[in-house]
């Protein structure tokens, strides 16, 4: 599955987001940043309970703050298909993961590149998903880190397994092989005149 970011795009934020909507796309990937957990900030809670409110596609929503169960009160109204969360983020994991199963939505787990995959051995029988980080989080259009897929195996069979950041018609070719099953890409997709070209490059590499 493509799940495409619009963190950064050519064409404004509703424009994208319909873009993608409309897109052969699976997911939409929803970055939310809060300048804390990283430097940078991108949306109030509001902003993307308007912008996501009527899309069509299921939503795949990436928790890069502080305390994210503060946020996911609110996302759970969206009915996501999937939110991930950073371990070093999250105050009680246990209440987190609880509350999203609450609601029927897929839990994930993001694993930076500096982080073992051993960080999430605790949480493998109570998650859904694990995100491998191929970039540093907070900042779209990073360069791919060819040295995270060395992670990716040791969670096949046990998780869904996913890949985010600098995925484009270059990267894609490092990944052949791997089970991965959802890959997330922004910038390559949203930045060009043609969304479905761009995702049909990444299936056909893959």
């Amino acid at each position: 599955m493509i799940s495409v970011s619009f963190l950064k795009s050519k064409y404004n934020r509703q424009e994208t987001i319909a873009l993608i909507d409309e897109s052969q796309a699976s997911l939409i990937h929803v970055d939310l940043m809060d300048g804390i957990y990283v430097p940078q900030k991108n949306f109030e809670i509001d902003e993307i309970m308007k912008l996501l409110n009527n899309t069509k596609k299921p939503l795949d929503i990436h928790l890069m703050v502080n305390n994210p169960l503060i946020y996911i009160k609110e996302l759970v109204k969206l009915k996501p298909y999937i939110i991930t969360i950073h371990l070093d983020g999250t105050l009680n994991i246990e209440e987190t993961i609880a509350y999203l199963k609450n609601f029927n939505i897929k839990v994930g787990v993001a694993i930076n590149p500096n982080e073992s995959e051993h960080i999430i051995d605790s949480y493998i029988d109570k998650i859904d998903y694990v995100l491998i980080m191929s970039v540093y989080p907070g900042e779209g259009g990073q360069k791919f880190i060819p040295s995270v897929l060395e992670k990716i195996n040791y969670f096949k069979g046990k998780l869904l397994i996913g890949i985010d950041g600098g995925i484009n018609e270059d990267s894609i070719k490092y990944l052949k092989g791997y089970p991965i099953d959802i890959i997330v890409s922004g910038s390559y997709i949203c930045q060009s005149d043609n969304f479905n070209e761009r995702i049909n490059n990444l299936l056909n590499i893959k």
